[in-house]
């Protein structure tokens, strides 16, 4: 079996430790699934399945994906563990994508260390948005203070992420387009402000 470079890269990820994530869900997706009624729901980049469970503890049909398989064991355990139903699917999602469409569409941040095309990725999960269903991206707006400065990355502005998606203004509302600052606890127990470019969108 031929292993892609991401695809090695998150395994060696998540081969580190025992836990990469908090385990905690997304503080976006709660504010944005909490004003919602439960249907069908996609988790893209889903990690260790923290939001996927709780979509599916509030009564959510959820499909979640990684390209990660040690992800998606962690995942699938805590949802045993929980006494939830989740759609696990592995995809390299620059390749293959699930199958359906789905009332919300969850992206969060969805960043990856070796390249990809993200502008078309999430192109193709507002595709898989049902009318009147969100797509929800949020990513990171700015580099943790944490970072090291040896390395350069590029982050886009939430309008200059918004954009790339060339989503038909006809069929889509802006519900919520911004920055969004959050307190957060760095690696080395100092607190620390983040920034977040947070996308609601709504398929008319």
């Amino acid at each position: 079996m031929v292993t892609s470079d991401a695809e090695q890269a998150w395994e060696e990820r998540y081969g580190e430790r025992e836990r990469v994530w908090s385990g905690r869900v997304n503080a976006r997706l709660a504010e944005v699934a909490d004003a919602l009624t439960p249907g069908r729901a996609l988790d893209l980049g889903c990690g260790e399945g923290a939001d996927a469970v709780w979509l599916a503890e509030r009564g959510w049909h959820v499909t979640a994906v990684d390209i990660s398989q040690t992800a998606l064991e962690r995942a699938a355990s805590e949802a045993n563990a929980r006494n939830v139903a989740v759609d696990f699917q592995r995809h390299d999602l620059t390749e293959t994508f699930p199958a359906g469409v789905f009332d919300l569409v969850s992206a969060q941040f969805l960043h990856s260390r070796v390249p990809m095309d993200r502008a078309k990725l999430l192109r193709r999960a507002a595709d898989a948005v049902a009318p009147g269903g969100i797509l929800l991206i949020v990513d990171h707006a700015a580099a943790p203070p944490w970072a090291s400065k040896m390395h350069h990355h590029e982050f886009p502005t939430v309008d200059e992420v918004a954009s790339s998606l060339n989503l038909d203004v006809a069929q889509w509302e802006r519900i919520r387009v911004d920055a969004v600052e959050r307190q957060t606890v760095g690696p080395d127990g100092v607190d620390a402000v983040l920034t977040d470019n947070v996308m609601v969108l709504r398929r008319r």
